[in-house]
């Protein structure tokens, strides 16, 4: 009997190619769209040389100590500057034409001239009043001390630093991944259309063919997990399919620990199945109003997870800690994210711990509705 129900359910989920495309096509599609718009997000994030000029009249010929700083500074692959020598007309002319962020005036005290305020005038303020402040000081001293002046060269040349910068991971920062993992979370829980599909199946106030299923002379309960193996058979296909497409079509990086991406994306599919399928089985209305539920749910969860706007993620993690526990998608998201950041586990068996028990309270909450539904008019 397993046998004829499950392959029967195949097909008939082959052949639904709605079903097949908000499962597995739009996936697709969207996860093509976030390559295309959001390729250039990390290159946006690098830091390139700061575009400066600086006048070249007598004061700057003959600041040979404020020349040299210069140099070092817009010299090498990672430069600071990227430098022009020009006259003061030259100099507005390309402050107007935005060719320069700001210009130097190599006077006593060295003055900046910008046309705006911006990260990158700041850095180049900061630079200018390190310097002076760096030579006055060695001025001060030199006139208590002329005989320091080679110690105080040594000095600049091998600067001590106190702190020292330890990362936690050793993977490389990147900016575009949290929306792939929202993604995939959201793909597992379109599995729940699936799950919805297989309540309203054995519901015979909701479907002609359910009230078949409940006069036959298979338990309905029976019929339900046989045609779920189906469904969900079909939807971790799906999901394994999309995550090819992400690493090998996309060149997305999950890291290093791949038997726990395949084993979380197996888990979300789960959870996305029981939770359509909980949602069908609470709400007693027509299939139309449980989809909308289900999409409505599952997209408030993608955009408090960091779908839509990344920084969400972190503001609910710090104002309301305890959303970011009772968000499925989430947790789901946060232990792709914990596979390939952290290099202990700690983090991701937590979500994957609190996303079973929300797997055992959605199957839990769909058996104990569905089993006791009986229907007079049979």
């Amino acid at each position: 009997m397993f046998i004829h129900i499950f392959t029967y359910r195949l097909k008939c989920l082959l052949r639904d190619y709605e079903g097949i495309f908000w499962t597995m096509l739009f996936p697709l599609i969207l996860a093509t769209l976030f390559n295309m718009g959001f390729s250039n997000l990390n290159s946006a994030e690098m830091f390139n040389p700061i575009n400066i000029a600086v006048v070249n009249n007598e004061s700057y010929r003959q600041n040979q100590s404020f020349k040299q700083t210069l140099e070092k500074v817009f010299t090498g692959d990672d430069r600071l500057f990227n430098l022009s020598v020009v006259s003061r007309e030259e100099a507005d002319e390309m402050l107007k034409d935005n060719h320069i962020d700001g210009y130097i005036i190599a006077e006593q005290p060295i003055k900046l001239v910008v046309s705006r305020s911006g990260i990158k005038q700041n850095i180049i303020k900061s630079f200018i009043d390190n310097y002076m402040h760096t030579f006055s000081a060695i001025s001060n001293i030199l006139e208590k001390d002329p005989g320091k002046l080679q110690s105080l060269i040594n000095d600049i040349e091998s600067k001590v630093k106190y702190s020292k910068e330890v990362s936690v991971t050793n993977a490389e920062p990147d900016n575009v991944l949290i929306y792939f993992y929202t993604l995939i979370a959201m793909a597992c829980f379109y599995g729940g259309f699936l799950g919805m599909g297989e309540v309203s199946d054995v519901q015979a106030n909701i479907k002609p063919v359910a009230a078949r299923i409940n006069t036959a002379p298979v338990h309905k309960l029976k019929t339900f997990f046989y045609s779920s193996a189906a469904s969900i058979i079909i939807h971790l296909t799906e999901m394994l399919i999309l995550l090819a497409y992400l690493v090998f079509a996309l060149k997305i990086d999950f890291g290093t620990k791949t038997s726990y991406v395949l084993l979380t994306t197996f888990i979300g599919s789960i959870a996305g199945f029981s939770f359509g399928a909980f949602i069908s089985a609470i709400v007693k209305k027509y299939e139309g109003f449980k989809v909308a539920v289900i999409v409505s749910v599952t997209m408030l969860c993608c955009f408090l997870a960091g779908m839509m706007y990344q920084d969400m993620k972190y503001i609910v993690a710090t104002k309301v800690p305890i959303l970011s526990y009772l968000n499925p998608v989430n947790l789901l998201t946060d232990a792709f994210y914990a596979l390939y950041y952290y290099d202990t586990l700690t983090r991701f068996f937590t979500n994957i711990v609190i996303l079973t028990g929300f797997i055992i309270v959605f199957c839990s909450g769909t058996y104990l509705i569905i089993r006791r539904q009986k229907y007079a008019s049979l």
